[in-house]
Parts: C-alpha cells; sequence; structure tokens
C-alpha cells in the first residue's frame, strides 16, 4: 500500500504489483489445478510494517491529535474504494442481512467464524486494520524499549489470541484461525517489516543508503525460493504438514523477504530497476484497486462465460488479467487517489478545528 506521496523507495511500489498478479494466479489459474505455492500475503505484510514503521515511528504520539492524524490517513487510504466496491458486490449478491453489512463495512469479519465474507480478499485488509490500530502503541513502545519489547508484546496477543480460540466461540474460533486469518497469527511477517524500517532509518540518518554490490538482493530471493521450494515438498505429501506451513509461511518467509527489500531498496541492480520503471510504478500503485476488484471480476464475469462458451482457458485468464488491470487504473486515477486526497484535506481541518474549537470553518 502507498503511504509515501514521494516515491522514495520505488522498487517497493513494483512489489506491489508482483503481489497483485500472483494472487491473481492463485485465484483464476490457467489450469484449475494449479495453485501459487509462494506465500504471497507475506510480501504485503513485511512491506505494510515497513512502510507505516518508517512514514510514522519517528513522530508518533498517543495523542488526540496525533492519533486523530495517523487514523484520518488510514481511513483515506483504506475505505473508500472498499466502501465503493463492497456496496457493488452487496447489490449484486442481494445480501442485505445488518449482522454480515455490518461485519463486511466495519472489516472485522475476518476475526470471525464462520463469517460471510462479500468480497472474499478483504479478510486481509482486517489483518491489515489490525496492525494499524495497534501500530501507534507499538510505535512509542519501540521508541521506548526497542524492538526486542514489541515484538515480545505482539508475541503475548499471540498468545492471549490461542487462548481465546480455546473457548469454542466464533471469535477467534481455533487456533489454526487464529495462525493463518488473523493478525495475531501473522504479527511476525509485519515486524520483519518494522525492523527493516528501523535499519533503514538508521542508514540514512547516516547518509550512506546506496551500496554497491546485489548480495542482499540475491540472498533475499535465495532464501525465499528456498522456503517456497520446502513449501512445495510439503504440499506433496498427503496429509500436508500444515504446522509446518504455518511455520514457514507466518515466521520463517518474513526474514528473507525483508533481506530482499533491504536490497531493492539499497542496491542497484537489474530487478530493482526493472521494478521501479514506469509501468511497474503505475501498476503497483494501483494494486489496492486491482486487488479488490479481481475477484468480482472473476467470479461474475470470466467464470460464466467460460461455463457458457467453451473458450480456451489460457486465454480467458490473460484476457482478464488485461482487463482488471485496466479497470483498477481506471478506478484509482479516477475515484481512488483523488478521493484519497481530498478526504486527507477534510479530515485534516477536522481534526484542527477539534484540537483548536476556537478557528473557524473554511
Amino acid at each position: 500500500m502507498r503511504v509515501m506521496r514521494r516515491e522514495k523507495y520505488p522498487a517497493l511500489t513494483g512489489i506491489r504489483a508482483f503481489g497483485a498478479i500472483a494472487v491473481f494466479f492463485d485465484h483464476f489459474p490457467p489450469r484449475a489445478d494449479w495453485h501459487v505455492i509462494i506465500n504471497v500475503m507475506a510480501f504485503f505484510y513485511v512491506l505494510s510494517g515497513f512502510l507505516i514503521f518508517r512514514l510514522y515511528h519517528e513522530q508518533a504520539r498517543l495523542t488526540g491529535e496525533w492519533l486523530w492524524k495517523y487514523f484520518s490517513n488510514r481511513f483515506a487510504r483504506i475505505y473508500p474504494v472498499y466502501f465503493l466496491l463492497l456496496t457493488a458486490a452487496v447489490c449484486l449478491q442481494r445480501d442485505f442481512r445488518p449482522a454480515v453489512l455490518a461485519s463486511n463495512y466495519t472489516l472485522t469479519h475476518a476475526l470471525f467464524h464462520p463469517s460471510r465474507i462479500i468480497i472474499q480478499p478483504s479478510w486481509s485488509l482486517t489483518v491489515e486494520e489490525c496492525f494499524y490500530g495497534l501500530a501507534p502503541f507499538f510505535m512509542v513502545l519501540v521508541r521506548r524499549g526497542g524492538f526486542t519489547a514489541a515484538f515480545a508484546v505482539a508475541a503475548a496477543l499471540l498468545g492471549a489470541a490461542l487462548m481465546i480460540s480455546g473457548l469454542d466461540i466464533r471469535f477467534l474460533h481455533t487456533p489454526a484461525f487464529v495462525l493463518s486469518t488473523t493478525f495475531f497469527g501473522h504479527f511476525a511477517e509485519f515486524f520483519a517489516g518494522v525492523y527493516l524500517a528501523l535499519h533503514i532509518t538508521r542508514i540514512e540518518k547516516a547518509g550512506s543508503l546506496p551500496v554497491a554490490g546485489k548480495r542482499r538482493t540475491a540472498a533475499g530471493l535465495a532464501g525465499v525460493s528456498l522456503l517456497t521450494l520446502a513449501m512445495l515438498c510439503i504440499y506433496r505429501r498427503r496429509p500436508p504438514d500444515y504446522a509446518a506451513i504455518i511455520l514457514i509461511n507466518n515466521f520463517l518467509m518474513p526474514a528473507p523477504i525483508a533481506l530482499l527489500y533491504c536490497g531493492l531498496i539499497r542496491e542497484d541492480t537489474p530487478l530493482s530497476r526493472a521494478l521501479s520503471g514506469s509501468l511497474a510504478g503505475l501498476l503497483g500503485r494501483s494494486s489496492y484497486s486491482f486487488y479488490l476488484l479481481h475477484v468480482p471480476v472473476i467470479d461474475y464475469l470470466s467464470l460464466p462465460l467460460l461455463a457458457a462458451v467453451p473458450l480456451d482457458r489460457p486465454a480467458v485468464v490473460l484476457a482478464t488479467l488485461i482487463a482488471t488491470w485496466a479497470l483498477a487504473i481506471a478506478l484509482f486515477k479516477g475515484y481512488e487517489e483523488p478521493v484519497n486526497l481530498a478526504l486527507r484535506r477534510r479530515l485534516k481541518s477536522q481534526g484542527a478545528l477539534a484540537v483548536h474549537p476556537g478557528g473557524s470553518r473554511a
């Protein structure tokens, strides 16, 4: 997700496009029996941890004024396009049950099981929103007690969530649900990004960010590749060892991803240049709209078309990918970005009035 108006780390914007494409092929592969093995969501979660902390942690305050600014920015970034597409999906699916609408519009749907998720990929937004909500506390804790203190608190929250999951209730449901579907199970991925943000901040203050060579990028890619190969071996077993899958996805994969991101930020390599290009940047900036759009497009257009007409599936998959990107770019340029900026200005002015009640409304 983009939280920096200037492309300070352009290769990381391109990574978002890569992640969105991988998610697309996981949901709509060229062959129905193909599956994406790589842990795509870890790339997004590490990136979120990095960007949020890099942008906010040095000035974070647990005050009304600062929290208003922080949460206003998060609301303006996440909710407008989600509200628009969710409303369209609700009308298409005709599911107007109050509990379903409340859980989906508040993005609390993925904290409960079973739960009716109207836009399927939005479960991960609940994970992100939980991190956003806790991030100011973690930022202050990092400044006062260091990274280890914040990591220990996050690990304790995982322990508490696992205890709740043993109560046989819908909230947090089971240990497997907590580890696979909630922030608490995925906290290490975000904290890999947090660690990277602290590392990059120290280097930038020293004035020596660019570095020669490509060893960080190469080591990160090698680590991701080796763990992906291990995942492939695990999935070939019947039944797969889901404990090993969680261990690799949630707790081992974040380290090489963070190392890869460090290389993309600091090293001038063919990969970093490709991900920093104008096309990758445009796709990366519109990737959030793409992420929310792609499943409705697949479910309401492409799959019915394949069922009704004997078409070549790979050709339909490719056409769907291209069409969804075109829609996403149009949505980003025509709605997501302008509404984001307008809301930030509006909420900023309201926050100023709340802090200074004597101020006049423009």
